[in-house]
């Protein structure tokens, strides 16, 4: 028999791809059925949740409170879990026959095809194995028949028609709502979801923010508009505090850093319910950004300049200064924000055995306020460190205002140190610097001066000096001292024991006691200014106290004063016994001690008023002055008095240069008077020795017949162009003849008769400028071209005045003026590189400055002389102050006082009543002139410029 028929081979209805087939569709088919069960479940849920979302399109929610808005939130939230749980929780199970229902009325199957798939035959006990298999094929080909299965969409619509026109509305509404509200409908719908959110048509706050640099930072206050430019962003310091005021929220806002941005120290603070201030400190730079209740109210995009370390470095050249004793300490710092603190720090470059690794020498160097660039040098006395001579390695610390550190390289140099002649005397410095430096003991220091007192010498020979050095020796093996105490003080007298026997080589023992006073003296002064000046707690008693120190400060500079006057007569006396030849001695003792008295003036001057750091250098010159006098022989006292005689002789060869000018300048006046016609009357010529500011008797000179060139001058006011060219101005209008009148015989008889008189006059200063050319070349070896070209205009201006032709006399007279002012300048630079040549002086402010002293830092012991004893423009009238060494205004000051960097010396000269009432007759001489409207127009253009800002 044949086999089975192909169709009994059929696989399983459970098995192959039709069923698997079936099985997705059975899936999908199941999860529309549950939706359209849970669907009517979650509906009303959805209807409320449109209408909620309806409402926040309308901002009904946004107009309530946010914890209100919470409550109906959570309330809603509540309501509809509990809906949903109620409902959910009842759904039946879904049968396989409901979802072969769903597939058979999706895919349009008559007749239920799927059921044969679930359904089972009748077994027959005769032949089951064979009507399962015929069952089997059936269901396998009713399986393979269905080749479009699909379960459909879920019906979401409600049953009845209300429900649907219901549902109908509310979507409609939405879409009406979102279409009026455009953008700006996603942020209503999350504000109305978010309490705390504004949505985008909520007005922003009103927003002040600003930026505060730090306190050392010398910049104003950045204040930063919402809409920031972010190519030009504000360039900020470091640190700097940024203060943010919003008016108008109801919540408090926050600040952010972006794009590497760094907010520290965060504060909000609440001003009123809907008023904040935020502040924050800003580290770094990038972006801020402002934001609250969901929207960025600004964003500000900064720079921030990092605060660096101070550059600081070492000068040129540091180390002892040439000839003295004194170490030059040059510095150069800066900072952007300015320098609070410079120092120098010095410690051994070279330590030797058993010294003291850890010793440092500290020097602060004195800051005026909070400079951001500084430079200068250093020159302290430090010859008696027992450092002193030897190499160190330097470094130089300074500290900004921000609190930041910046060092220097090391360098190497040697400190100053005092020459010293006699041998005990370096051999009692040896025996302190190793005591000082921890090379030896007290012990061991105590058995070598110990030593040093039997050898012969000056300490066997003077009762004082023996009776110091055992006063050291005692200190040192003093068991119940403490050691650094006793090794401080040894160290201190032992210097001291140094200078004297040092002082006492010459034998005169008049001169070293006199020393020894002086140093003392000073001493004494200089802890007096330190007390005034060291910091102490205000109590009602300060005005008492101050006045007490004034008094005490006053006593001890006396003292001081009269020891000075005791080591000068010493230096006289010491002079006349070695037969030194001295001119005006006398007059060099009077000399030295008006310097020192001016010089304490100054120093009590400025303790009174503060300035302790100007008192501390006034008394620093008064030291250099005093150690060289110590050293001073009675050459240097003969060398000194032959400069007083060549400063005396300077002076007197200023003053006539001046009586010289005053003279020429009184001819000019009377030919530029001759020049302006009859009008005004010429005043007789001025041949006695008077100022141009002054006749004979003393009345002031007739301001009408000075040229206008000359008032301007006077009041320090440029010269109009045409008398840049020393020429006056035209008498003749542009465009006119001159008048056709005749003229006076009388009048041209007087004016002849007054150009015979000034040739006479004009030829006899010629004369003394040629005296007065060889005079200063036999002082100096040096001849002023100026003077030379005075002597040719003064030629010129004679030979003018013998031709009566006033206009070249005047040309000529004027120039010779401007020469004679030039050979004042040169006279002034040829004495001062005569008196740099000589040797230093121990005046202080004779013969050159002292030793670290500065210029501008020295004490000045009479009016006319700068510190180098060369004659100045301060006692020779207003009319000189256009020299280049020291430019003045027409009230006296020094030019650019009044700018920011210009150094205050105390030198603002404040113009007496006389100079006052004299600028204003100028003024109003002036002022007539450009009311006369028939002199030249050149005048009177340049008269009406220069008067009209007043």
């Amino acid at each position: 028999m044949g086999g089975a028929h192909d169709s009994l081979n059929a696989p399983n209805t459970h098995t192959g791809p039709h069923a698997a087939r079936l099985a997705s569709v059975r899936r999908h088919a199941a999860l529309v059925l549950y939706v359209e069960r849970v669907w009517p479940a979650v509906l009303p849920v959805l209807a409320a949740l449109g209408l909620y979302v309806l409402a926040g399109l309308c901002r009904l929610p946004q107009h309530l409170p946010d914890f209100a808005r919470w409550l109906i939130l959570l309330g809603f939230a509540g309501l509809c879990l509990a809906y949903l749980r109620r409902h959910l929780r009842t759904l039946p199970v879904i049968p396989l026959s409901a979802i072969d229902r769903r597939i058979e009325k999706a895919s349009a199957l008559p007749n239920q095809p799927l059921a044969v798939l679930e359904d089972q035959p009748v077994l027959l006990s005769t032949d089951a194995e064979s009507t399962q298999a015929l069952w089997q094929a059936h269901q396998a080909r009713s399986l393979a028949a269905l080749e479009h299965l699909r379960a459909g969409w879920p019906g979401l619509l409600p049953a009845s028609t209300t429900a649907r026109a219901a549902m109908g509305g509310l979507l409609g509404c939405l879409f009406i709502a979102a279409l009026l509200a455009g953008s700006a409908a996603p942020g209503r719908i999350l504000a109305a979801f978010i309490p705390g959110r504004d949505d985008p048509d909520v007005p922003l706050p009103h927003i002040e923010a600003w930026i505060t640099p730090p306190s050392y930072a010398p910049d104003a206050p950045v204040f930063l508009g919402v809409n920031q430019n972010p190519a030009n962003p504000p360039r900020i310091a470091q640190a700097a505090r940024l203060s943010v005021v919003i008016s108008g929220m109801a919540s408090a806002p926050t600040l952010s850093g972006l794009h590497g941005a760094v907010l520290d120290s965060q504060n909000v603070q609440t001003l009123d319910a809907h008023s904040w201030k935020l502040s924050a400190t800003i580290e770094q730079g990038g972006v801020i950004r402002l934001r609250g209740r969901g929207r960025t109210l600004a964003l500000w995009p900064l720079t921030v300049l990092p605060d660096a370390t101070p550059k600081v470095e070492w000068g040129e050249s540091p180390g002892p200064l040439a000839g003295g004793w004194r170490t030059r300490l040059p510095y150069q710092a800066s900072h952007a924000y300015g320098l609070s603190e410079l120092s120098v720090i010095l410690h051994a470059a070279h330590p030797t055995r058993g010294a003291d690794t850890a010793r440092t020498l500290t020097l602060p160097v004195p800051l005026t306020g909070h400079p951001r660039n500084v430079r200068g040098a250093l020159t302290p006395d430090l010859s008696e460190d027992p450092w002193a001579g030897s190499e160190v390695a330097g470094q130089l610390v300074a500290r900004s205002v921000s609190n930041q550190t910046g060092e220097s390289r090391t360098v190497t140099f040697k400190l100053g140190a005092r020459t010293f002649h006699s041998p005990l005397a370096r051999a009692v410095l040896d025996v302190r610097k190793r005591l000082a430096l921890g090379q030896e003991t007290a012990a061991d220091a105590a058995g070598d001066l110990d030593a040093l007192a039997d050898a012969p010498g000056p300490i066997q020979n003077i009762t004082a000096l023996s009776l110091n050095l055992a006063a050291i020796v005692a200190l040192l093996d003093n068991p119940h001292e403490d050691p650094r105490t006793a090794q401080d003080g040894a160290t201190n007298l032992l210097w001291d024991l140094a200078l004297d026997i040092e002082d006492r080589r010459s034998g005169d023992t008049a001169s070293a006691q006199a020393s020894l006073d002086v140093r003392a003296a000073q001493a004494a002064v200089a802890q007096q200014l330190a007390r005034m000046h060291a910091p102490h707690p205000a109590d009602k008693q300060d005005g008492a106290q101050n006045g007490d120190g004034q008094a005490e400060l006053e006593e001890r500079l006396k003292t001081l004063s009269d020891a000075i006057s005791r080591k000068m007569q010493a230096l006289a006396d010491n002079a006349l016994r070695n037969h030194t030849a001295i001119p005006d001695l006398p007059g060099l003792t009077a000399a030295g001690n008006k310097a020192f008295s001016h010089l304490m003036q100054q120093l009590q001057s400025d303790a009174a008023n503060g300035h302790a750091e100007d008192a501390m250098k006034r008394l620093q010159d008064m030291a250099d002055a005093t150690e060289r006098m110590r050293n001073a022989t009675p050459q240097d006292l003969a060398a000194m008095a032959q400069q007083m005689v060549a400063r005396q002789q300077a002076h007197e060869q200023m003053a006539a240069l001046k009586d010289v000018t005053n003279r020429q300048l009184s001819l000019l006046d009377h030919a530029q008077a001759r020049l302006e016609g009859p009008k005004r009357a010429p005043a007789p010529p001025q041949d006695d020795g008077t100022d141009g500011d002054a006749q004979e008797d003393g009345a002031p000179l007739d301001l009408a017949h000075i040229p206008t060139s000359e008032l301007l001058r006077r009041l320090g006011l440029p010269t109009p162009p045409g008398a840049d060219d020393n020429h006056p101005f035209p008498d003749t209008p542009s465009g006119h003849e001159p008048s056709s009148t005749p003229p006076d015989p009388a009048l041209a008889e007087a004016q002849a008769a007054a150009r015979r008189t000034e040739r006479g006059t004009q030829h006899a200063l010629e004369r003394a400028v040629e005296e007065l050319q060889n005079e200063i070349h036999d002082l100096t070896s040096k001849s002023p071209e100026a003077l030379g070209e005075a002597r040719t205009q003064m030629r010129a201006a004679r030979k003018a005045l013998a031709d009566g032709n006033d206009a070249d006399a005047a040309s000529a007279e004027q120039k010779a003026l401007d020469a004679l002012r030039q050979g004042r300048q040169q006279m002034q630079e040829a004495m001062k590189g005569s008196h740099n040549n000589n040797a230093p002086s121990f005046l202080p402010s004779f013969g050159g400055q002292s030793e670290g002293g500065s210029p501008g830092q020295q004490g000045q012991s009479a009016q006319g002389e700068n510190g180098e004893g060369t004659p100045t423009d301060t006692d020779d009238g207003a009319d000189d102050q256009d020299s280049t060494n020291d430019q003045r205004d027409p009230l006296g000051r020094k030019l650019g006082e009044g700018q920011d960097q210009a150094p205050d010396d105390g030198s603002t000269h404040v113009p007496d009543t006389v100079t006052r009432q004299r600028a204003r007759e100028i003024e109003q001489e002036l002022r007539r002139r450009d009311s006369d409207r028939t002199r030249p127009p050149q005048e009177l253009e340049y008269l009406d410029r220069l008067l009209k800002p007043f």
